[in-house]
């Protein structure tokens, strides 16, 4: 699905990313995790063709995606605030990339009925700028964006970072019912490694911008993260 081979890049001479090979294969629930600085930001923008790489390429389905937008129409992301309209209201916006995607107001409708509880009354009718949100209810707002096109491929960098507990806890359970229900081949950074362990069944460990560990999930993996970062602490 994804192939990514000799991956770099370099900001002002330093070296933050080096991937030799890392392939991710179709419907796989992919968790990338590491301390700031590690590249995992990094390498979701050259992904997404947001910034140009040294060198190496990422394909997906066999397509460059510096050389192709194929991938574009099956491809849902949201990295950051960036990626909003921000001077739109959420229902603007919701309809915006709807009809970008060719989302029918059925549609979109129903998939807004379906993130209700996500929502938590404090989205929708509102009659605020997606700009006077606050960061977890922006985030909410972009995750809900990047998902509404029911895409192939989702990315998502730090999607539990800002919001409440309630709200992550019902994002884990969105995620996993997106995996199992359609399939989803789903990319996910997090600095919290008991979330991206329950929602992925893979692992991957960014260290100064390399590859330092390459995990199937299961029981132990969420010990074995901790030993790992905590050894890094006391090293």
């Amino acid at each position: 699905m994804i192939k990514i081979e000799n991956l770099k890049k370099s900001y002002h001479g330093a070296l933050v990313l080096d991937i030799e090979e890392l392939k991710i294969n179709q419907s796989e629930s992919f968790g990338l995790v590491g301390n700031n600085g590690a590249g995992k930001t990094t390498l979701f923008r050259l992904m997404l063709d947001l910034i140009k790489a040294d060198n190496g390429f990422v394909e997906s389905k066999n397509c460059d995606v510096k050389t192709s937008s194929d991938w574009k129409t099956y491809t849902g992301s949201f990295l950051d605030e960036g990626f909003l309209v921000d001077f739109l209201t959420p229902e603007e916006y919701f309809d915006f990339i709807a009809k970008i995607n060719s989302v029918s107001k059925t549609e979109l409708d129903s998939l807004i009925k379906d993130f209700t509880d996500f929502f938590g009354g404090e989205i929708l009718g509102k009659g605020k700028y997606i700009r006077d949100f606050s960061k977890g209810n922006q985030k909410k707002i972009g995750i809900f964006a990047a998902i509404m096109s029911c895409p192939e491929v989702l990315i998502l960098d730090e999607p539990f970072a800002n919001l409440d507990p309630s709200s992550q806890i019902r994002l884990k359970q969105l995620l996993k019912n997106l995996q199992q229900e359609r399939n989803v081949t789903m990319l996910i950074s997090s600095h919290d490694l008991n979330h991206v362990t329950e929602v992925c069944e893979r692992i991957v460990v960014l260290e100064k911008g390399k590859i330092m560990n390459d995990i199937q999930t299961s029981e132990d993996t969420l010990k074995d993260l901790e030993s790992y970062f905590s050894a890094e602490v006391y090293s």
